[in-house]
């Protein structure tokens, strides 16, 4: 698998990155992990933006989602006519969800462009990859992902606070894409993000091979980030997410 990093940043697009957003490329199959705001703009640096054949959406909040509303755009009035209609697995609602942000009519809304279908707990073949999801510890409906291809392992958190059902989807894995949008300090929500050094301790358990931290939000400092995650649990290699970074899994 080739995985390219759209948009690493959290809850808003930063000055260097669009919000969440992953390409995961194999046997000429293109899968996008979350397209959030700013995404589709990146994505064109990286990818032709009509050349992706599905779409996973982790969760409907705008930094995971939004874009989908300008993609819809782009695949439907595109000049050569509209692009083939392509899947779009996401959480409950998905369709409609989208249909409000852009204030289209209901019937067709997207679904000339797009195939929604749910994303629910288990596995899924999606092309060539097996695909087994898992809801997180976060206030909406929220789905980390477990993309396999052959013997190789990609897992992508999504955004998640600390559970034992994000170690569990990670077991293994040879990349862990994991969320570190908080930094320590007093008053954290509960049940919503992870810091740097929870990453690291649920790579630790999870047994994978490389971490890359995610979801970095715009007003923290990655550097403390990255330091934090240092002193958790895990020992193998740590990265921070990075516009254009591509990791063969």
């Amino acid at each position: 698998m080739r995985v390219t990093v759209i948009g690493c940043s959290g809850s808003f697009p930063g000055p260097d990155s669009p919000a969440s957003c992953y390409l995961v490329e194999a046997e000429g199959f293109s899968l996008l992990l979350d397209l959030g705001n700013g995404a589709v703009g990146t994505l064109q640096r990286f990818h032709d933006v009509l050349d992706i054949d599905a779409i996973c959406i982790t969760h409907l909040h705008p930094d995971h989602c939004l874009d989908l509303c300008v993609y819809w755009i782009a695949r439907t009035y595109c000049p050569g006519g509209p692009a083939p209609r392509i899947p779009v697995y996401g959480p409950t609602g998905t369709a409609d969800h989208m249909v409000k942000a852009y204030e289209l009519e209901p019937n067709p809304g997207m679904l000339d462009t797009f195939d929604f279908r749910p994303l629910e707990p288990g596995p899924a073949t999606i092309g060539p990859f097996t695909v087994t999801t898992a809801l997180m510890n976060h206030p909406v409906e929220a789905y980390g992902l477990r993309i396999e291809h052959g013997d190789r392992t990609l897992t992508y958190s999504g955004d998640s606070g600390p559970c034992p059902e994000l170690v569990d989807l990670a077991r293994g894995a040879d990349l862990f894409l994991c969320e570190a949008a908080f930094v320590q300090r007093p008053g954290l929500p509960p049940d919503m993000h992870l810091t740097g050094r929870e990453a690291s301790d649920h790579a630790f358990k999870a047994g994978v091979s490389t971490l890359v931290l995610t979801h970095l939000l715009p007003w923290n400092s990655p550097e403390q980030t990255l330091a934090e995650a240092r002193k958790g649990d895990f020992r193998g290699p740590i990265e921070l997410a990075r516009v254009g970074a591509v990791y063969e899994v």
